[in-house]
């Protein structure tokens, strides 16, 4: 395969973004997807916060929307988790699966995801009620009560933000003390 340009771990909104600039430089991107192509908001229904999109795009169609830009200025997409990279000498190297990449630049955009309690009716609630994103969802919680679950700094932080909008916000965490900074 030789030694790539570039290759880009991670297929959100900044995965998206740093391949269309790549390819656009003909780089040739590879863009590695990982376990979550398209990132927390390929889960997100609604997004009203993402600039030229006046009346909301949902959010698979807005990372389709990207993939697809992209890709059409050369950028390359693979289902692939890295598992090991050598970071310590150029060109750099990743394992993924069973192969070998090379890489002159390595962008990682791995982003966040969201840890879900598992209860059998969550995923079923994800734009009814149950979120995962303050940023993305709080206005539609505007002068509800919210329970915000856990006690590490991302959720003091979601907690805090959501402040703005709801009339009560409650912390649930499964110990006597938060974990947050």
């Amino acid at each position: 395969m030789g030694i790539r340009n570039v290759v880009i771990v991670g297929s959100g909104c900044a995965g998206h973004t740093a391949a269309l600039y790549t390819a656009r430089a003909k780089l040739e991107p590879l863009v590695l997807e990982g376990h979550e192509p398209g990132g927390q908001l390929s889960l997100t229904t609604l997004v009203e916060n993402f600039p030229g999109f006046p009346e909301g795009i949902q959010g698979p169609e807005l990372i389709a929307n990207m993939r697809r830009q992209a890709e059409r200025f050369g950028a390359e997409y693979q289902l692939a988790h890295v598992t090991g990279a050598d970071l310590r000498s150029a060109p750099f190297t990743l394992k993924v699966g069973k192969e070998t990449v090379q890489t002159r630049t390595l962008i990682i955009a791995s982003g966040a995801s969201a840890r879900w309690l598992g209860l059998p009716s969550e995923q079923a609630l994800i734009g009814h009620g149950v979120s995962s994103c303050a940023t993305c969802d709080g206005f539609f919680f505007s002068g509800k009560d919210i329970a915000v679950i856990g006690g590490g700094d991302s959720a003091m932080e979601e907690a805090i933000f959501l402040t703005r909008f709801a009339t009560k916000v409650s912390l649930i965490h499964r110990r006597n003390e938060f974990r947050a900074s």
